[in-house]
């Protein structure tokens, strides 16, 4: 279920010139555990964590400079199509087929003798590394000089032979670019979060507002003086593929610059194929039958509007809205329970694919990411407009607290959360390997590269990215720019 992750971020900008909603005498069983006392957040667990090093790293001005001899990648190509084989799996059969694969991820500490070769270590062992990490689902580099700065990350994956793609939700504008010449994206932002800021005026005009735009050219990286989202940084990213239903990277590498200078900021990766073991087979085997869908966007309209009024809404926003975003979508009233609120879901999709390459199945899916029910229970910084939620398709209630419970103790006994440093590397396989973030502190600096089939010219597909049609996606980052910093999920 792939990164399910779009946003549209919302807002009702006049609402006094609506009438208030109606107090609910008997709330919907979906929305009575919310109208209670909340439950208790706690930080989720990992199965393993790795201690630090404290390796040192370089200033900000070091670290940023592109190598202006390289060609500009802004032309990159755009991110493929998902590759979905999730028809007839007998779910048993999988769950002993994924026992017997190598743990995730593998990790390969860098020699003096690997430092001194720079990036003539990865040209070498380019088809050891390429088949380990389709064997393994993710290779975990560390203590690599080389990749402490934008250029020396760039002549790794050269050297690797890898093709840079765009971001599955690039029109979005979920995520700016890093470094836009080396194809490098800042690192994460939460799987939804406030993309468009829809506006609707008391007499309910719909317009989109978009602020000022400074030109950034594809020459100059972005240098920010606070990284990674500082708004987001007390939010918890919980296990998703970098995927939506239509279209999925292939690879990604993930890169630190600077760790957290105030503690935190562990980066998770977990393997699809040792959840999808773990997973109690009834769980799993329910999951696979019924399906899930995600919705990824709230708008909440005064309930007590007429219903033409609100089909009206819904209908806009639908032909207006949807589109700009490249996910496939409908617009459901009160999905998960809550009278007026107008939802995006996802098409419905298995919880369960086989991997392109290997055929072997996989847990492929966001449900630890976009359950409400754990978003919840744990570190949240993601407004009430961009909270998720996952549903059974055939019926579109919200999966229960048991089957939501299952899903994050056999997710999270498989996460290793790294203790990444300055030039290591997360190279992922993100058809097996899940990743996320924990929260943190102070300042941050990890960045990623996207990457699409290599080896498949079909699978590649032939669209390029059109930098020109890029104005949208940079309205959008300014708009999360606008987000203070440690931002709750209470806020609106």
């Amino acid at each position: 279920m792939k990164f399910a992750s779009l946003a549209l971020l919302t807002s009702l900008a006049a609402t006094s010139a609506f009438s208030p909603p109606r107090p609910l005498s008997h709330p919907p069983t979906a929305l009575r555990s919310t109208l209670q006392s909340p439950p208790e957040r706690t930080a989720p667990s990992a199965g393993r964590v790795p201690e630090w090093e404290n390796r040192p790293g370089l200033s900000p001005e070091e670290f940023m400079a592109s190598d202006m001899s390289k060609p500009d990648l802004s032309g990159m190509w755009e991110c493929p199509l998902t590759r979905w084989n999730s028809d007839d799996i007998d779910v048993r059969e999988a769950q002993r087929m994924a026992r017997r694969v190598p743990g995730c991820p593998l990790e390969i500490r860098a020699s003096e003798a690997d430092n001194e070769m720079g990036a003539r270590y990865f040209s070498e062992n380019r088809d050891m590394i390429r088949s380990k990490l389709l064997e393994h689902g993710a290779i975990w580099f560390r203590g690599f000089e080389l990749m402490k700065s934008v250029k020396g990350n760039r002549q790794m994956h050269e050297a690797l032979g890898l093709d840079p793609c765009l971001d599955p939700l690039h029109s979005s504008g979920l995520r700016k670019f890093a470094s836009e010449r080396d194809a490098l994206y800042e690192e994460h932002v939460p799987c939804i979060v406030p993309a468009l800021l829809i506006v609707f005026s008391p007499s309910l005009k719909f317009y989109s507002q978009q602020p000022q735009i400074l030109p950034q050219t594809s020459h100059t990286p972005h240098r920010p003086t606070q990284v990674n989202k500082p708004s987001l940084r007390q939010h918890y990213i919980g296990l998703h593929n970098e995927s939506t239903a239509k279209r999925t990277a292939a690879y990604a590498a993930f890169v630190c610059f600077q760790r957290a200078t105030e503690g935190g900021g562990r980066f998770l990766v977990a393997d699809g194929a040792a959840i999808l073991a773990e997973l109690y087979t009834k769980v799993l085997e329910k999951l696979y039958e019924r399906k899930i869908r995600i919705s990824v966007s709230n708008l909440d309209i005064p309930p007590a509007l007429p219903g033409v009024v609100k089909e009206g809404i819904r209908g806009l926003v639908d032909v207006a809205v949807a589109p700009k975003f490249d996910m496939d979508l409908e617009m459901i009233y009160e999905s998960d329970g809550k009278p007026g609120r107008l939802q995006a879901v996802e098409t419905a999709e298995s919880p369960i694919n086989r991997h392109p390459v290997t055929g072997m199945p996989v847990w492929f899916n966001n449900a630890h990411n976009h359950a409400r029910k754990l978003r919840d229970r744990r570190p949240c910084g993601v407004p009430e407009v961009g909270m998720t939620e996952v549903f059974y398709a055939d019926t579109m209630e919200p999966l229960t607290l048991e089957d939501c419970m299952e899903i994050k103790r056999a997710s999270e006994k498989h996460i290793t959360a790294l203790s990444m440093e300055p030039g290591d590397v997360l190279l992922v396989d993100n058809y097996r390997a899940l990743h996320g973030r924990d929260v943190f502190q102070g300042d941050r600096f990890h960045a990623v590269t996207w990457f699409t089939w290599d080896q498949n010219e079909e699978w590649r597909g032939n669209e390029r990215r059109i930098v020109e049609k890029n104005a949208f996606n940079q309205a959008i980052n300014k708009m999360m720019d606008w987000l203070p910093k440690d931002f709750e999920s209470n806020q609106n």
